[in-house]
């Protein structure tokens, strides 16, 4: 299944692999009630981004991370060892809760046929729009769009700061990049704002940073209680989804220039 493929001209990408909620009806119908209510999409994470800047990059997919999750190892590697976290092809939620029915979950072989069918065609799509991007700017910035509730015992402790910065410790960018997006956070006082803290960046941000070769990424993990209800049925809301995207605004100009 293609990704969603909008190309801009800008040397920015904003990556969005958890905002979609298709699920095959194969699939669907094997998964108990916590997995068919799909609690841990990244609600809305389009909606926020978009139209922030009209000349960028997005490359999403519609597919629901219960499917499989493109911000996950292909070899289904741990990024958190010794954490609570899910695997390649989820199997519980968020909250440590079985998303099958008894027998239900993928085989390895399932797996596989996933990743050829989802999980792949998203990352050829990532990787063609950034070597396009770099070959026309000589760099080319990831920047990879989450969000999470901002209370989820099962893989932290209390409540999430609302904006969740993560470079691997720093090795996924230049350092000038993860500075601006910080400082652009910090400005805003009424939220709170960390670096490499819970969230070091996915897959595709350990994966897709090479700031040596120009290539640079960045995740940016929101709390969701900034711009809409953390509870079924997860509305938007507009007046505190405004007041963030204004700075989420100002991270993406700022990113489409740094490097120049």
């Amino acid at each position: 299944m293609k990704p969603d493929i909008k190309r801009g001209d800008s040397p920015l990408l904003l990556a969005q692999p958890h905002g979609g909620i298709d699920i095959p009806d194969s699939i669907l119908a094997r998964l108990n009630h916590h997995g068919q209510a799909r609690a841990d999409t990244d609600w809305h994470i389009s909606r926020l981004y978009a139209g922030l800047l009209s000349d960028t990059t997005i490359v999403s997919t519609s597919i629901h991370r219960y499917v499989i999750d493109a911000n996950r190892d292909p070899a289904d590697e741990s990024l958190y060892p010794g954490q609570n976290t899910t695997s390649l092809c989820p199997t519980t939620t968020f909250d440590g809760d079985e998303i099958y029915l008894d027998g239900q979950a993928p085989s390895q072989d399932e797996i596989k046929q996933r990743q050829q069918l989802y999980h792949q065609p998203y990352h050829d799509a990532l990787r063609e729009q950034l070597e396009r991007i770099h070959q026309k700017f000589g760099y080319a910035i990831l920047y990879d769009c989450h969000s999470i509730r901002s209370l989820v015992p099962y893989l932290f402790e209390g409540k999430l700061p609302d904006f969740n910065i993560g470079t691997n410790n720093g090795s996924s960018c230049d350092a000038v990049i993860e500075s601006a997006v910080r400082s652009a956070c910090t400005r805003a006082s009424e939220y709170r704002t960390v670096a490499n803290g819970r969230f070091k960046g996915g897959w595709t941000t350990r994966h897709y940073g090479e700031p040596g070769r120009g290539f640079h990424a960045i995740q940016m993990e929101l709390a969701q209680c900034n711009y809409m209800v953390e509870a079924p049925p997860w509305h938007y809301t507009d007046d505190k989804a405004d007041k963030l995207r204004a700075i989420l605004g100002d991270i993406l100009k700022t990113l489409t220039k740094i490097l120049d």
